[in-house]
């Protein structure tokens, strides 16, 4: 891997480049590229505005979006069954509560997949549908199904639209060192796991990293969560080449990382766009985050790593084939993410990606990127292999795993 420090000759033309590239995204995907499911895209709309009007022993339920610590105690105070009937009644909310117990979130999501199953298998047979909203019906039967397979511990879901969904792998409720996946454009409900290339989707992903850390550090409690619960682009429009989704989920990643039980360490390990959406997000992150590692990242919205504002450490790293490098770094009135990452003006600790695979072949067993992203994830910072021009990246680091 070698430097990409640009000369000013070299960033005017990028600039030109750029706004060539925003004409042609504006000609052929309009100004947003969301797709939207065709259903009944409220549910939990539906469920939230029915739990705001509910009482428990004659006292109203809180605010769903109250804080996390506000939630903690509500629930604390209520029996089991008091907790279960809530889960089982209101699961669109109770699954995504930052602040409810963790199990009582995987029982809720469990009731909430079950009743979008149920959705989409009426749907399949729907006349008044065209063909292909009855096979779309088919595919999102078919995820739900999947992610109702037992032992699958699901923290976030939401049938909504293209959907969004996060899984744990590992005991949260009782891990030293949580790691964080956040995925890039294309992320929704369909694309959550795949059964081909699986490394490329966030289940695979957070599996192989999963099995990976474990690996590095048998006696280290891990866990890992496959974050796909945000809104990412669709395709290469303008969505992504502008932070507006990003910032939607920053949000919504600093309040599930804020609200995270116990007193674990994490590690967020970003890819593509994700890295857009951990940049955005770095200055509202709790100090608990001890690393922040981007892989083909188009960038992260700040010229250079000190801007993040984040007491953690920032990782980076490209493999030479990723045709991200390809992508100007640069930001013209908001369109484009900012400086390059894995150029040494920015200030990260540049790993290397020997044998991954493009742009989506981070997380591929026996390579070096995912042998980086485990040392990481475990906290064994002096393991970590550098760019070549960045031989110590791993010095100088204190292991910050809590007891």
């Amino acid at each position: 891997m070698t430097s990409f420090d640009s000369s000013p000759t070299l960033n005017a033309w990028r600039a030109l480049l750029a706004l060539a590239v925003v004409f042609v995204m504006l000609a052929t995907s309009g100004w947003t590229a969301i797709r939207g499911h065709s259903g009944d895209s409220e549910p939990r709309a539906k469920a939230l505005a029915a739990w705001a009007r509910d009482t428990i022993d004659g006292h109203k339920l809180p605010k769903a979006d109250a804080k996390a610590a506000v939630l903690a105690q509500f629930f604390g105070s209520l029996t089991a069954p008091e907790r279960d009937r809530l889960a089982d009644h209101y699961p669109l909310v109770v699954g995504n509560l930052n602040g409810a117990p963790v199990p009582l979130r995987y029982r809720a999501n469990r009731v909430a997949l079950a009743e979008a199953r149920a959705v989409e298998q009426k749907r399949m047979v729907d006349p008044r549908l065209t063909a292909d909203g009855r096979q779309d019906a088919g595919r999102r039967m078919h995820r739900f199904d999947s992610l109702l397979d037992d032992g699958r511990q699901i923290l976030a879901f939401d049938p909504a639209d293209t959907g969004r969904v996060a899984e744990v792998f590992g005991d949260l409720d009782h891990a030293q060192r949580v790691s964080v996946i956040v995925p890039g454009v294309d992320t929704n409900v369909l694309t959550f796991e795949k059964s081909s290339r699986s490394n490329t989707a966030p289940v695979g992903m957070a599996e192989s990293l999963y099995a990976a850390e474990r690996a590095a550090a048998p006696k280290t409690r891990t866990a890992v969560i496959a974050w796909a619960d945000y809104t990412a682009p669709a395709g290469l429009g303008v969505d992504a080449a502008i932070g507006r989704l990003a910032e939607d989920g920053a949000v919504r990643l600093s309040a599930m990382v804020g609200a995270l039980p116990g007193k674990s360490s994490v590690e967020l390990f970003c890819h593509s766009y994700g890295s857009v959406v951990c940049g955005v997000s770095s200055r509202q992150l709790p100090p608990r985050v001890s690393d922040i590692a981007v892989a083909g990242s188009p960038g992260m919205r700040v010229r250079n790593a000190a801007q993040l504002g984040t007491g953690a450490q920032v990782w980076a790293m490209r493999d030479k084939d990723d045709w991200i490098q390809d992508v100007p770094y640069l930001d013209v009135a908001g369109l484009g993410h900012g400086a390059d990452p894995v150029s040494s003006a920015f200030g990260a600790r540049i790993l290397s990606a020997s044998g991954a695979i493009g742009h989506t072949g981070y997380f591929e067993p026996g390579t070096q990127s995912l042998a980086n992203f485990a040392a990481i994830g475990v906290g064994a910072y002096e393991t970590v292999g550098c760019a070549a021009y960045d031989a110590d990246c791993g010095s100088g680091i204190s292991d910050r795993t809590a007891a």
